[in-house]
């Protein structure tokens, strides 16, 4: 053997470079892991709070659903003044789009949206997740108990647990880049309605 391929074959002076060149992918592949851990719970933290921001300002504004302004749940039993059991109302699911009655009795059986009691819902979420859109949230009125029956006017005579959740909603890992993610789990707050009446809330 030359003496020259010798040395070369026992240089060591490039060896912790072509180590680090190893090295460096598993390192920039685990801070990035760290970010993305760190920007998941943030995400989910997020969620959380936009849900409950929702149920406050929905238990003070104007029910989603026309159909639980003015509904009358004196029959049979219940007379005027009494108060409204749980039983009386079962589950009314609104979206953007309609609401549908998940279990009965529902007032009107299902119907429509109103679009800007909605949206006064969606545009306090986005405050606290930015990424909040209409078609993500869904909200929900069960009976609660509470409530007194009256004769049907412009205000609702229960008083409904409202429940605001969080749909579909992705997180994007920055170590693929923007492609592919995976669903972030529902999120969602309930309260029990309150006035239930106007556009604003504190």
């Amino acid at each position: 053997m030359s003496r020259s391929l010798f040395m070369l074959l026992n240089d060591r002076r490039a060896s912790s470079a072509a180590e680090f060149a190893l090295v460096l992918p598993l390192l920039i592949l685990l801070l990035f892991g760290i970010i993305d851990l760190g920007r998941f719970f943030w995400q989910l933290n997020e969620s959380e709070k936009a849900t409950q921001m929702g149920a406050r300002i929905a238990i003070v504004t104007t029910p989603v659903s026309p159909d639980l302004v003015g509904a009358s749940y004196i029959a049979g039993t219940i007379k005027n003044g009494d108060l409204i059991p749980a039983s009386a109302l079962g589950t009314l699911e609104c979206t953007n789009t309609s609401c549908t009655c998940e279990t009965a009795p529902c007032p009107g059986g299902a119907g429509d949206v109103d679009p800007d009691a909605f949206g006064v819902i969606v545009q306090r979420m986005t405050q606290m997740n930015p990424e909040v859109t209409a078609a993500n949230v869904v909200v929900r009125y069960s009976g609660s108990g509470f409530g007194y029956a009256g004769s049907a006017d412009e205000t609702m005579d229960v008083q409904p647990l409202v429940t605001v959740s969080l749909r579909d909603m992705r997180f994007r890992p920055i170590f693929l880049l923007g492609f592919g993610g995976w669903d972030l789990p529902a999120a969602s707050a309930t309260l029990t309605a309150e006035d239930s009446s106007g556009t604003f809330s504190n």
